[in-house]
């Protein structure tokens, strides 16, 4: 005990990471996830080997989780919401019942996306949209300053988009699908194409690259791309999900509601991680090793990009799912050994598994992308999943996203201000 600590009359008391997990229900490396998204903190005692955590932290963290729906899972929320679009189960996820993974690996992102809106799958279905809409699209999203990010200009050819569509207040499900089915080729539309040859026409993926790459495809790169998409159409109630479907609760239209999510998906801890992911992976392959850039984060007190999830303990199956067809890539070998070279290397640290935010760096580092790309990719395939929940949320009862605050604030009550 310091003499301060003496003179205070307080002691604080130390757990080991060990000690930590039996208290909380969870294995040690599900001590480090809640590390890493600051719901708990940690310190090397000097001469130890191990983290130690604060046992009043660890006890109020063991209460929160035993008040929350399912237990001391770190996945659990402070509510729940019932939805029949997406499961996550451990080390898995499921569309409608069936596994995420497998349904991107045998179809496209089109298909997966019908299927998610409606419970059928429509083999071989491209998305197409009104030449008049896009016209309307391009004039808004080319009026936006050059330096404008992929998201402004999505979030501009969204609402740009709805005001050419005077029926666009029909929720019916027939009118909300077709405001679907324009709405996310209408995005890509409204991006600046790379490529002078650009064509606006078969599967969405090839017209995405357009927008991402300079490079001219080979169909195994669009393969990953189309795939990438299908894995990321949705990722249960995110933060993006969430505000959609508030805005759904209150009846707002689907061009709205997609607004909503790109509102939300813009900040740092969401959409713009596998941004993040693709300037260290960059960063790896310049200096040859990823100990030097692993230790700068760490010692700025940084996380560690595309490292660790709060839904899955172990391997994010996203990733794992992009990383196995990444090794087809030969141009996606250096940076698929730097991605790996950064997750052995933090591993000494703090025992995290890549996510797909480093999957999806990886990706798009080695095809001549820019590193917003992935937020790009992330929001055209995660509009699929908003539009799925706003038809769901269009069943419940109206204005039924409405929680009650718990007023934290002075009492009344008070005389008027001078």
């Amino acid at each position: 005990m310091t003499d301060q600590e003496a003179a205070s009359g307080h002691h604080e008391r130390r757990l080991t990471t060990k000690q930590a997990a039996e208290l909380l229900g969870v294995k040690p490396e599900t001590v480090y996830a809640y590390v890493s998204r600051g719901q708990l903190s940690s310190r090397r005692e000097h001469g130890g080997r191990g983290s130690t955590f604060d046992a009043k932290e660890v006890a109020a963290l063991a209460r929160r989780n035993r008040r929350e729906p399912g237990g001391t899972s770190p996945a659990a929320g402070e509510f729940s919401v019932r939805t029949g679009i997406t499961l996550i189960d451990k080390d898995r996820y499921f569309y409608r019942g069936v596994d995420a993974t497998e349904l991107a690996a045998r179809h496209s992102y089109e298909e997966i996306a019908e299927w998610l809106w409606t419970g059928r799958l429509r083999p071989g279905i491209t998305f197409t949209a009104p030449d008049a809409t896009v016209t309307v699209a391009r004039r808004a999203v080319n009026a936006l300053p050059e330096h404008a990010a992929p998201l402004d200009r999505l979030r501009v050819a969204a609402i740009a988009a709805a005001t050419a569509d005077p029926l666009r207040f029909d929720l019916s499900p027939q009118a909300v699908l077709g405001t679907a089915r324009t709405l996310i080729p209408t995005l890509v539309a409204a991006l600046p194409s790379l490529r002078r040859d650009h064509r606006d026409e078969g599967p969405l993926a090839r017209r995405l690259w357009t927008r991402l790459s300079g490079r001219t495809p080979d169909e195994a790169s669009l393969r990953v791309l189309d795939m990438a998409l299908g894995l990321l159409v949705d990722h249960d109630l995110a933060a993006s999900t969430l505000a959609v479907r508030v805005a759904a609760s209150a009846r707002a239209h689907a061009y709205a509601a997609v607004s909503a999510g790109l509102g939300a998906l813009e900040g740092p801890l969401h959409g713009a991680a596998s941004s993040l992911a693709h300037r260290m992976l960059l960063e790896v392959l310049d200096r040859g090793t990823a100990v030097p850039v692993v230790a700068d984060e760490l010692r700025a007190g940084r996380r560690i990009p595309g490292l660790g999830h709060r839904l899955y303990p172990g391997e994010d199956p996203r990733a794992r799912a992009l990383f196995a067809v990444l090794e087809d890539l030969p141009s996606a070998a250096p940076a698929l050994a730097a991605a790996r070279d950064i997750e052995s290397t933090a591993a000494r640290h703090t025992p995290l598994h890549a996510n797909v935010d480093l999957a999806l760096a990886v990706f798009t580092a080695s095809s001549g992308m820019d590193a917003t790309a992935g937020e790009t990719v992330f929001a055209v395939a995660r509009t699929a999943g908003w539009i799925a929940h706003t038809l769901e949320e269009y069943e419940e009862r109206p204005l039924r996203m409405r929680p009650s605050g718990r007023y934290a604030g002075a009492r009344p009550p008070r005389p008027l201000p001078e």
